[in-house]
């Protein structure tokens, strides 16, 4: 629903993988629904959901396509592609000449074989129609798609994208391995060959287990895909990377090149504030700061500031500069940087240090360890440990 919704990203490409989990969450219910019993509302889920299901290796091949070649919309071609689709509309729409489905043994099928070895007829076309161009689709676009991936550039592990390609790569070896995985009953059904249904459902839930535990070390792996709030192809801006050696410790040390800013008041402009107004200002900059906690947002700018305490620009850069003694990147940063500190112990065992910098306010991990340094004269991870170790000889 985020991504067929979402607002930001390409919508061509969030639509595609709607539709593909909308057909996996309906393929779900049905086979539940089957196991239950549950005939009556078997047969909702089922007409409603297998246009779905003809769709969505379509659906498939078009988004791995439309990834690689950068497209927005289709092309008029391509739309053909949906043929199947509109067959298996065709196929469930309840003729009045077309014969009366029996729904119990379709039931009893589904939740014995599974669905790709359902051989009842369910709607207007012969069944095979169901279990013979069902399987054979998904074979061909799964084909389609890793024919594609292999002949374009995104395959070269040179390629300059690399977050686009690691994904590509992750998405179709997932959906590749569960495809093949549950079409495994159908073929051993056909070769007369037993197995038990519920051994393939345990491997269905390991492998997902194992994909949930992947992807917990590996968040950054949905930014823009399925996280698509995320603009993951925004370039970072240019990193020195520094080896710091810290004894038997080695850490990598970040160090972001500063933003230009312009200067906010004329050189040589003279700033008059009489002294009790001066006191003033600061303590309203610095209660405005603490209570709305302003420096949570990533974009915040002095100029922003200005016009909640509605006052000169130049007067803000003064007074901070002056009075408090910092620019206004580091002053906001120090606030940022206490914000971090607090969450860590809160936070530091669920998600990564990055997400709670940026949780903090600060736009990238450089930014952080940058301001980090600055603020603490030490690096995160030093800096954690002198205070752990600081509370261990405390108690």
């Amino acid at each position: 629903m985020h991504l067929f919704f979402a607002k930001k990203g390409n919508k061509l490409l969030n639509v595609l993988l709607s539709l593909i989990f909308f057909s996996r969450f309906g393929q779900i219910v049905t086979i539940v629904l089957a196991t239950s019993g549950q005939s009556n509302f078997l047969s909702v889920a089922f007409l409603a959901f297998t246009p779905l299901y003809y769709a969505a290796p379509a659906c498939f091949y078009l988004y791995i396509s439309c990834i690689i070649d950068d497209r927005t919309e289709l092309k008029k071609l391509q739309w053909l592609h949906f043929i199947p689709a509109l067959l298996a509309i065709i196929h469930v729409t309840p003729w009045p000449t077309a014969t009366e489905i029996d729904w119990n043994s379709i039931t009893r099928h589904l939740a014995a074989k599974g669905y790709f070895s359902l051989k009842v007829r369910s709607g207007l076309f012969p069944s095979s129609f169901h279990y013979i161009l069902r399987p054979l689709l998904v074979l061909s676009y799964l084909t389609l798609a890793w024919f594609k991936l292999l002949r374009s550039k995104t395959a070269e592990s040179k390629n300059p994208d690399q977050s686009q390609r690691f994904w590509i790569l992750f998405f179709l070896r997932t959906a590749t391995f569960f495809q093949t995985l549950s079409l495994v009953p159908a073929f051993l059904t056909m070769l007369h060959i037993p197995y038990t249904l519920t051994s393939f459902v345990i491997v269905n839930c390991l492998a997902l287990l194992a994909i949930i535990l992947y992807t917990l070390h590996k968040p950054n792996i949905f930014y823009g895909h399925l996280l698509v709030a995320v603009d993951w192809k925004k370039k970072p801006e240019p990193l020195i990377r520094l080896t710091e050696d810290t004894g038997k410790q080695h850490e990598i040390r970040y160090i972001e090149k500063e933003e230009n800013e312009k200067p906010l008041s004329k050189p040589g402009k003279k700033v008059k504030i009489p002294a009790n107004q001066l006191a003033e200002y600061s303590f309203s900059m610095k209660k405005l700061m603490e209570e709305a906690e302003l420096y949570l947002l990533h974009d915040f700018q002095i100029i922003d500031l200005a016009a909640k305490l509605d006052i000169p620009v130049h007067h803000c850069s003064y007074i901070i500069n002056n009075h408090i003694g910092k620019n206004f990147r580091d002053w906001i940063n120090g606030y940022r940087v206490n914000y971090f500190l607090k969450q860590y112990p809160i936070k530091g065992d669920k998600i990564t240090i990055e997400a709670i910098a940026n949780e903090s306010g600060f736009k990238s991990l450089a930014t952080f360890y940058n301001a980090f340094k600055k603020e603490k004269g030490a690096m995160p991870s030093h800096y954690l440990n002198q205070e752990e170790s600081r509370k261990l000889l405390n108690k």
